[in-house]
């Protein structure tokens, strides 16, 4: 990690930041415990597959680690390729995987990661581990020197709508200024969001991506 990234008050916060992260994601493995358990039954049994989607993705230093998700999709679904990159994902995304991916449940297994130090509640969003053009813009702004999160400042403005220089951008726009009062407000902004399902795009058709 670049030395002089991080303001003092920044050095000074993120290992409480490391604190909130464990406590933030026991409570929600303990508090939706039941919540993991009906989901987990629902897709194995409404699909052929594991209940688990893991993908190696980049963590902090760039060093990759397994994200696990809830499987959403089909398995033969092409393999590590960003589902916005497939030229016809409804056909591979399961009939609870479209409830889990619009009300973003899908994410939940990653307080697991959270809890373990591979990820942060808030972030920026890790990226692939073959999504080169991501992580290169992401290295001009310092942005894979810190944990990725479950949410970030890109992902509540605008998420897979962004073309890559700007998500970046806006994870670079994070790391300048993150504390603890700007990742409260990416929390309940992403909670809003997540309600209303906004900024998800499925499939090769947006311009942008």
């Amino acid at each position: 990690m670049a030395s002089g990234v991080f303001s003092t008050r920044q050095k000074i916060y993120l290992p409480f930041k490391r604190l909130l992260d464990i406590f933030c994601s026991f409570l929600a493995i303990t508090v939706f415990s039941l919540l993991f358990i009906i989901i987990a039954i629902i897709v194995k049994c409404s699909s052929k597959g594991p209940v688990f989607f893991k993908q190696k993705r980049i963590g902090k230093n760039k060093k990759t680690f397994n994200i696990l998700k809830f499987r959403t999709m089909r398995i033969d679904t092409p393999k590590d390729v960003p589902t916005h990159m497939l030229n016809n994902p409804e056909r591979y995304i399961t009939n609870i995987g479209k409830f889990l991916r619009k009300t973003s449940l899908d994410e939940i297994p990653q307080a697991f990661n959270i809890f373990v130090g591979q990820m942060s509640v808030v972030g920026p969003r890790p990226a692939l581990w073959n999504q080169d053009d991501l992580i290169a813009e992401r290295d001009k702004y310092h942005a894979n020197d810190i944990r990725p999160g479950l949410s970030g400042w890109a992902q509540c403005n605008g998420r897979d709508t962004l073309p890559i220089p700007g998500k970046a951008k806006l994870d670079g726009e994070y790391i300048k200024k993150f504390n603890i009062w700007f990742d409260i407000r990416i929390v309940f902004k992403t909670f809003f969001q997540a309600l209303r399902g906004k900024d998800e795009v499925e499939g090769k058709n947006y311009e942008h991506i």
